[in-house]
């Protein structure tokens, strides 16, 4: 039997950790091996990298197609969460990572 979604329902979508100042709709989390592979194509391009500056929490955004990002955050303890989105839903919120306080850019 097939299970349905109503509109308004998330499903399986991923949340990003709540240190994130924003979030994102039709998050997909990928697989470290999935994400490692994609970020270390040369063609991948990094969108920005922001770090957190009151924990270590860092945030690097790569533009992996013309209307897709993936989004790699390292943890605290050193591991790495990849994420998947379209760049339509990222853009809005890149402007959050700019002007919020706690998160800095460093490239």
């Amino acid at each position: 039997m097939a299970a349905h979604i109503s509109r308004g329902e998330r499903g399986d979508a991923a949340d990003l950790p709540a240190v994130v100042p924003f979030d994102i709709p039709h998050l997909s989390r990928l697989s470290w091996e999935l994400g490692s592979r994609i970020v270390d194509d040369d063609e991948s391009t990094r969108y920005g990298t922001w770090s957190h500056v009151e924990t270590p929490w860092r945030l690097s955004v790569y533009r992996v197609t013309s209307a897709t990002v993936l989004l790699r955050l390292h943890t605290p303890v050193g591991r790495e969460r990849f994420y998947g989105a379209a760049l339509r839903d990222f853009e809005p919120d890149a402007s959050r990572l700019e002007t919020n306080p706690t998160w800095r850019k460093v490239d």
